[in-house]
């Protein structure tokens, strides 16, 4: 048996050294589609999943925690936590890839049912007082050239990083000033090496577009503790802009959003899940800084939609001792 280094990059499994495709219990982890395009198996599965909350949480979700498995509890104790502090909860679910992407998708795997559950719980977690940011109309216009998803890569394109930035800028603008920046973008093409590839132990590249955000002709400076917005979630927030396996920098979600509000934004990313995990890095955050909630205005917490039912759990957790 060959055993294969792996770490979790931002959503989905990278493979160091060697081919793997298939989960533990041998199922496929990356799913081949029309024109090139592939798909993470753990999104077809989210998709095709149905209802993921209350009592079909605990058939559904992959969390091993029983009270865990329905995000639901902790999303809503989240956002009357910020409230207390009057600070909004802008929850921003990237659509998934497969979903947007559907006609790409092998037909075999796309059920009748395919992300309908998705319209049932937004507006249920809306009548909970949850803003909930739903990219899917956004994301369902055309983008000739520049498509809102990689094409071999599990996140967002560079397009997808600025159209979720605008549509979340609209929410955010009535609630803080418009900054003054001296921010400007232009837009390049770079060469990538998507995770879904690397999982299929290729060596294939793809160019996409990306618009880098720049200040005095370097890259712009786009993130800063004492900003009133904070983006937190996974490593939707750290691809294009924590540069090394997240391909750049200056080109990502929060550089767009920085230019767009024409200031800086704070960021608490993690390349692994952003359900738990960011939120015990932000608490850890809040810790370490005095006074740190004082200035907030808005958490815009983005990941990847798929986290409802593929995560390892949404534990209700304080913001503060």
């Amino acid at each position: 048996m060959k055993w294969i280094s792996a770490k979790w990059c931002g959503c989905c499994l990278m493979v160091l050294g060697g081919l793997w495709i298939t989960t533990a219990r041998g199922e496929a982890q990356v799913v081949e589609g029309d024109n090139g395009w592939l798909f993470l198996a753990q999104e077809l599965r989210h998709l095709d999943a149905g209802s993921f909350w209350g009592e079909a949480a605990q058939r559904v979700s992959q969390a091993t925690r029983e009270d865990a498995r329905d995000p639901t509890p902790a999303i809503v104790a989240f956002h009357q936590a910020l409230a207390e502090k009057g600070i909004t909860l802008l929850l921003v679910p990237v659509p998934p890839k497969a979903l947007m992407m559907s006609e790409e998708v092998p037909e075999d795997k796309v059920s009748d049912e395919w992300g309908s559950a998705l319209d049932t719980y937004y507006p249920m977690l809306r009548e909970q007082g949850v803003q909930v940011v739903d990219l899917r109309d956004r994301f369902r216009e055309e983008s000739p050239g520049r498509p809102y998803y990689c094409r071999e890569d599990s996140h967002w394109s560079g397009a997808g990083c600025v159209a979720g930035a605008e549509v979340v800028a609209e929410a955010i603008l009535p609630l803080i000033p418009q900054g003054a920046s001296g921010y400007a973008v232009n837009w390049k093409d770079l060469e990538i090496q998507g995770d879904l590839r690397v999982m299929m132990g290729g060596e294939n590249r793809e160019l996409i577009a990306l618009r880098e955000v720049t200040e005095n002709g370097a890259i712009a400076s786009t993130t800063a503790d004492t900003s009133p917005v904070l983006v937190l979630g996974d490593s939707h927030t750290l691809v294009f802009h924590d540069g090394g396996d997240m391909h750049t920098q200056g080109a990502g979600f929060v550089d767009q959003l920085a230019y767009a509000l024409g200031q800086p934004v704070d960021l608490i990313g993690v390349r692994g899940s952003g359900a738990t995990p960011a939120r015990v890095s932000l608490f850890r955050k809040a810790q370490r800084i005095p006074g740190y909630w004082a200035g907030k205005k808005v958490v815009v917490w983005c990941f990847a939609a798929r986290e409802f039912t593929e995560s390892d759990g949404w534990r209700v957790l304080p913001i503060e001792r």
